[in-house]
């Protein structure tokens, strides 16, 4: 350990007398940050969490999670309330410091916060089970045996003594402590909060209006930036007129700042500082800015459209080649093609950017709603020419991230300016700063071929993906295939002959993780084209599906993003279950599902659609669910419904387009979400399972699309393979 647990709690990271426990989080995100540190950059503490059980026998947790909307802050509480024997409600959970010295995993990604800290805290509070337990044992001098922790209380049953954990947590906290992997865990049929409906604990807070997220954030003597920046990417200001702008009273600075390469990525632009963010906006408004737009000027929607159809069917870099797909693509098999495409998508998270930075020469402070605090405060230290630990990076609530709350632009702009206000300022962009200077979700076509045989099983699969990959902005030189092409690779079906090629298309459209990431695109390419081979076999959907997902005998999960064809089977069947499938339906009715694993998570998802003329309207969602052990079963039903909603709005109403180099939606008049009014009634059944938690804040997000897709097939007879979806007319 580089710190000690004495010195932890001298340090004031948890203060006053009590015990304290550290906590080694583990999973698939944090073992593959701990191999990119290889073997010799060891962690350099070996905890991640910690826990403070206090003589008041309140209990704090303190952890590196950010809560931006996901109801992580409950979730956690449940966990280690249910293990360590404590109510609820007094348990709270309280945001780490950003000190990687401390906390090494401090991102909050990959729907994995619940994933990766489940069996870690169960065993944490098992441990202060188990410590109180045994002082409780040595205070009385009896067998440990004969006493039993409930609601914060140790009860020796033969005398009927008890003592609370507040009595014993001086005597617990001198105890040596149990080894993790050993400690004894609750049978989870005796679970009393874990797989039971909480109410999120930061519910109240955000109604009575308490709550502090970004845009929340006051200090003495702050104020307020907004920046100008060229429309189009790549571009900057070729010469700017600050008169107009100064003269807007409450304006108190105008100047430009460069924009940054690499893993910052900042436009770079024109500067107004002002005493409100209204001011500085309408300061803004004032400027007189000549641009120059740059190399990226002539790129557009059409030419990306146009470069990604060709990408798409030529050969490409292989990713899965399994049997000999051109052999049976040219025999005498029924054959099938499709080209699906779809559009870049912005995050339109409902609180756009913003970030309060305090640059004092020597050191500095930070209000950030991010989901990678160490990223800020790398980002901040390198502007602002200081080291990583004189900066002091404070994480608030956030109004939505969806992924774009990970990137170190805003945090990067923010120093630039802070270092030449001198005193707080926050950064705020506006609507349309957000829509026009996100960092996307690819844009993607896909190239589907396939067979089916006479007896109607399908024979061969032939994808090939081309995008405007992640990883081909950030790191153009190496490969993207397997960044891409999650769940593609994976692709489930019992397909004797499948090959899977990649090709990166070139884009000055700064990409990054969306909502579901890759998954987003190749769930509904794979689940549309899957139906379309069944349609081609003449077998219905589910019937189809359930053919090809038959578990081998001696089947074993090789990674953790291999397919459980049983647990996918499952759900699958059950959606068809709840959604009335194969119930006759009126004429110009249909149901639609999909049903795909990502994040650790199965889903299975049925539309039912009505379509008249050029319109269609969803009447009806079907969910089903297997996440594995179910924490708070309210959490795992609003994470499903709203990444639903999420969805469908990238399904059936937005696009991000490029004209001449620059974004052409504003805001959401042109960017529109899905409405109340528009929303379909949603049902989610979830499973009962005993395998470890999986993620809930994307999994849910891949298979609507195609759910829909297939539905209006079921309905009208049209195959709708481009996002967002466009109906033509049916007679």
């Amino acid at each position: 350990m580089a710190i000690s647990r004495r010195e932890f709690v001298v340090r004031g990271t948890v203060a006053g007398a009590g015990l304290v426990i550290g906590v080694r989080l583990s999973g698939p995100l944090l073992e593959a940050q701990e191999n990119e540190r290889g073997p010799k950059k060891p962690a350099p503490n070996p905890f991640d969490a910690w826990i403070h059980v206090k003589p008041s026998g309140q209990i704090l947790l303190i952890v590196a999670k950010s809560e931006m909307g996901q109801g992580i802050r409950t979730g956690l509480a449940m966990i280690l309330a249910e293990e360590a024997e404590v109510d609820f409600n007094s348990v709270s959970v309280e945001q780490a410091e950003t000190r990687p010295d401390i906390y090494p995993h401090l991102g909050t990604g990959g729907s994995g916060s619940t994933m990766e800290n489940f069996m870690p805290l169960r065993r944490a509070g098992a441990t202060v089970r188990e410590l109180m337990i045994t002082a409780a044992a040595a205070k009385w001098n009896v067998p440990r045996e004969e006493c039993a922790a409930k609601k914060a209380i140790v009860l020796h049953q033969k005398s009927s003594r008890k003592a609370s954990y507040g009595d014993l947590v001086e005597a617990a906290s001198k105890l040596p402590r149990p080894d993790p992997e050993k400690v004894p865990l609750k049978d989870d049929s005796k679970f009393e909060v874990i797989g039971h409906p909480v109410p999120r604990v930061d519910i109240p807070a955000k109604v009575n209006g308490s709550a502090q997220f970004g845009l929340d954030v006051r200090v003495p003597e702050m104020l307020f930036a907004v920046v100008a920046r060229c429309p189009t990417f790549g571009g900057k200001a070729a010469h700017f007129e600050a008169a107009k702008a100064k003269a807007v009273p409450g304006v108190r600075d105008v100047f430009e700042i460069p924009a940054m390469p690499g893993d910052m990525f900042t436009a770079g632009g024109v500067v107004v500082v002002a005493d409100s963010t209204w001011t500085a906006i309408k300061g803004r408004d004032a400027l007189q800015i000549t641009w120059d737009h740059g190399a990226a000027a002539s790129e557009s929607s059409d030419g990306m459209r146009a470069t990604l159809r060709e990408a798409a069917q030529k050969p490409g870099q292989r990713l899965r080649n399994d049997g000999d797909v051109e052999a049976v693509l040219s025999n005498g098999a029924k054959k099938v093609e499709a080209l699906y495409e779809l559009p870049l998508q912005a995050h339109a998270a409902m609180e756009p950017m913003n970030i309060t930075v305090h640059a004092r020469g020597t050191d500095a402070e930070v209000w950030a709603p991010t989901q990678s605090p160490d990223w800020v405060q790398r980002t901040v230290a390198k502007v602002l020419g200081i080291t990583n630990e004189k900066v002091v990076v404070h994480t608030t609530l956030m109004g939505g991230a969806f992924g774009r709350r990970y990137m170190a632009d805003f945090p990067a702009e923010a120093a630039q300016i802070a270092k030449i206000v001198g005193k707080p300022v926050q950064l705020v962009w506006s609507r349309e700063d957000d829509m026009t200077h996100d960092f996307y979700r690819p844009a993607a076509c896909h190239h589907m071929q396939g067979a089916v045989d006479a007896s109607g099983r399908p024979v061969a699969w032939f994808h090939t993906l081309a995008s405007t990959s992640i990883k081909g902005f950030w790191d153009p030189k190496t490969p993207a295939g397997n960044d891409e092409s999650g769940g593609a690779r994976q692709m489930p079906y019992a397909i004797p002959n499948v090959r899977l090629e990649y090709n990166p298309a070139a884009s000055a459209v700064p990409r990054a993780w969306w909502r579901s990431v890759e998954h987003s695109f190749n769930g509904f390419a794979v689940e549309s084209f899957i139906d379309e081979l069944a349609a081609a076999a003449g077998k219905d959907p589910v019937e189809f599906r359930k053919m090809l997902l038959v578990k081998p005998a001696n089947w074993k999960a090789k990674d953790d993003e291999d397919v459980d064809l049983a647990r996918l089977r499952a759900v699958l069947e059950l959606a068809a279950e709840k959604s009335d499938w194969g119930k006759p339906l009126p004429k110009g009715r249909g149901r639609g599902i999909a049903s795909y694993k990502s994040f650790g998570s199965y889903f299975a998802e049925v539309a039912e659609v009505t379509v008249s003329g050029s319109n269609f309207k969803i009447d009806r969602i079907v969910a089903a669910v297997d996440c594995g052990q179910i924490v708070n079963p309210e959490s795992v039903r609003s994470q499903t419904e709203g990444a639903i909603i999420y969805g469908l709005s990238a399904a059936l109403k937005n696009e991000i387009t490029i004209k001449n180099g620059a974004v052409e939606q504003t805001n959401f008049d042109g960017y529109d979400p899905i409405r109340i009014n528009e929303a379909p009634p949603i049902e989610v059944h979830l499973t009962q399972s005993k395998e470890d938690p999986g993620g809930m804040g994307e999994p849910a997000l891949p298979p609507i699309a195609p759910a829909v897709a297939n539905a209006i097939f079921a309905a009208s007879g049209q195959r709708l393979r481009k996002l967002p979806f466009q109906l033509k007319p049916v007679a």
